[in-house]
């Protein structure tokens, strides 16, 4: 199981800074840079009895706004036409699916899967990819991507640090 950082009282702050409210659903903290800002927030699986939608959440706005900037001119169809091209991008990024599932999965407490499998979710954690989706051969969204790459590594991610040059571990907020 993965175990994520407990923030201090400091590094909450900043986490309410870059989220603009009060978070829900934290675990701790997957990813900070050198001097200890949240790059990445690791979710709780249930909040309030709702699945939350993904495992990582990408915190710091320096590194929302240069993913949201590749999203806006169009990254995501970009990807989807190279997964579509290359063989072993694609074969790369089922793996990636795959190995989110479970790892999303095995952070999952024995109480949170009774209560899980009790609401009828299980097939939400163990059949869906990054960022919830259904289809594992397409991208929903760069920046759950993104926060996946910076916490385990993936593809997609590794597709955007050599596309963009990406040096995002530095960012301030």
């Amino acid at each position: 199981m993965i175990k994520p950082i407990q923030p201090t009282g400091q590094q909450l702050e900043i986490i309410r800074q870059q989220l603009g409210r009060e978070p829900v659903g934290l675990a701790g903290i997957a990813v900070q840079n050198k001097q200890g800002v949240p790059l990445v927030l690791q979710m709780q699986p249930l909040v309030n009895d709702k699945p939350f939608p993904t495992l990582y959440w990408l915190s710091s706005k320096d590194v929302y706004q240069a993913i949201a900037e590749i999203e806006t001119a169009g990254g995501v169809k970009q990807l989807e036409k190279e997964l579509e091209e290359d063989e072993e991008f694609r074969e790369a990024h089922l793996a990636d699916q795959q190995r989110y599932a479970d790892l999303r999965w095995s952070t999952v407490t024995d109480a949170q899967k009774d209560r899980i499998e009790e609401l009828g979710f299980t097939h939400l954690y163990t059949q869906y990819g990054i960022g919830g989706i259904s289809q594992w051969d397409k991208i929903r969204c760069l920046h759950m991507q993104y926060a996946y790459h910076l916490a385990a590594g993936s593809a997609v991610g590794q597709k955007l640090d050599e596309k963009y040059q990406l040096n995002l571990i530095n960012a301030k907020i």
